[in-house]
């Protein structure tokens, strides 16, 4: 790992935490993510799962954990089991975690090697009566591939077919969103990493660059300060490629007069940043282009007063909308006569602006949460209207990062510059 060592104190909590909402009598087993092919005998870089890495700070494939806080044996009551190193992966792969610097990191004590996996859980699984299985419940998740937590729930139900089976995922539901003082100290990095290389772009940009250049750019400074890499594919957008909501080719040449909209954000120790800003190419914006960076602005400054504890998410993307909808009156997109006779279940407004103003934030970018439930103190969400005019070839979109605290909300992105006047002084500075 790139990142510096965590204190193990967060996972111990967490694991604690989980342990408290488990029904009488029960063991929880939890997986690594799979390790994907990519082509030949080449791999994927590794991602571990975010609720393993929650639960133990272990970010290495092929490890389980098992919490069995009932257990009767009890070395067995909270377990981490490991891939055994040898020379051969050694000099192949190189380094894997000793018994030792697995403690260390998750702060469990009692470690084994994966091979004693089979024969420890037979041991003690009969005195269970619930098996608690982590299933994937994000709602944005479609099922396509079996991952390894799905093949090992349809093993254990082989073999221990009357066991009761519960779902990890709704504990984890509510425990995950609610971010500890560790989880918001790697928030905030990966928040100034995203800062310092949107301020290095801002000076490497000008006409006749290309999209893939930017990029390059943005991956050096999140590489030189021990960023993982890309908390996901950044958007690099020049012109009428903003318009394409996820547009990742990143491939043309940024024009003179155009807009570019980057969309990018640094992943640190597994937890994530997401910003958006738009910027011209050339240095300063158009009358238009700045009169439609303004509105957005104003939007967003609008929203984000709005993103405090008890707020509702389907309510305040309502809330949003209106605003929008004024503001789209403002730039002539709209007139109140579109608005008076529109369809309510596809307001006006979505012409300009189709997606969803905040989502949770964490160890996904769209991370695990209930878009039901009431914002709660220790959320981090996003906040990133946009305004996108195909006729125009012109899309903006500003996004900052919020934490909700008990006196209000904190912008984790409140020194990346954002102000049109900022963007223009520090491109031609």
């Amino acid at each position: 790992m790139k990142y510096l060592p965590i204190n193990n104190e967060v996972f111990t909590k967490n694991r604690k935490n989980f342990v408290l909402r488990l029904k009488p009598c029960s063991i929880a087993i939890f997986n690594a993510n799979d390790e994907f092919p990519r082509s030949g005998d080449q791999s994927f870089l590794f991602k571990q799962n975010p609720d393993f890495f929650y639960l133990t700070g272990i970010d290495q494939e092929q490890s389980i954990l098992i919490l069995f806080p009932e257990c009767p044996n009890p070395l067995y009551k909270e377990v981490l089991f490991l891939r055994q190193t040898n020379e051969h992966i050694a000099i192949w792969e190189g380094h894997k975690y000793t018994k030792e610097e697995a403690k260390l990191a998750s702060g469990i004590k009692n470690v084994y090697w994966l091979s004693e996996f089979d024969v420890i859980l037979q041991t003690i699984i009969n005195y269970a009566e619930h098996i608690y299985i982590n299933t994937n419940e994000n709602d944005r998740y479609v099922h396509a591939v079996p991952y390894r937590d799905l093949r090992v729930f349809e093993s254990l139900r082989a073999k221990y077919p009357l066991h009761k089976y519960e779902r990890s995922a709704l504990i984890l539901r509510d425990l995950r969103v609610v971010k500890s003082a560790t989880e918001i100290d790697l928030t905030k990095k990966a928040c100034e990493i995203t800062r310092d290389a949107f301020i290095r772009v801002l000076k490497f940009t000008q006409p006749g660059v290309t999209e893939y250049e930017i990029e390059a750019e943005i991956t050096h400074e999140f590489l030189r300060q021990r960023a993982t890499g890309h908390a996901y594919n950044p958007i690099i957008a020049s012109g009428k490629n903003a318009i394409v909501l996820h547009y990742v080719d990143n491939n043309q040449v940024c024009k003179d007069g155009d807009v570019i909209l980057f969309d990018f954000g640094a992943e640190y120790a597994n937890y994530n940043a997401d910003m958006s800003r738009s910027v011209p190419v050339n240095g300063r914006f158009t009358k238009r282009q700045r009169d439609v960076y303004d509105a957005v602005l104003r939007v967003m400054r609008a929203a984000t007063k709005m993103i405090v504890a008890g707020t509702v998410l389907n309510d305040y993307h309502e809330e949003v909308g209106k605003i929008m909808t004024d503001e789209l009156i403002g730039l002539g997109l709209l007139t109140k006569h579109d608005v008076a006779k529109q369809d309510p279940n596809v307001p006006a407004y979505k012409k300009y602006f189709m997606h969803g103003t905040s989502h949770h934030l964490g160890l996904d970018v769209h991370d695990f949460a209930s878009r039901y439930k009431s914002f709660e103190v220790g959320n981090i969400l996003t906040c990133e209207p946009g305004i996108y005019i195909a006729a125009e070839g012109l899309g903006i979109r500003i996004e900052n990062n919020i934490l909700i605290t008990a006196d209000g909300n904190i912008d984790l992105m409140a020194d990346i510059p954002v102000e049109a006047e900022h963007i223009e002084e520090i491109m031609n500075g």
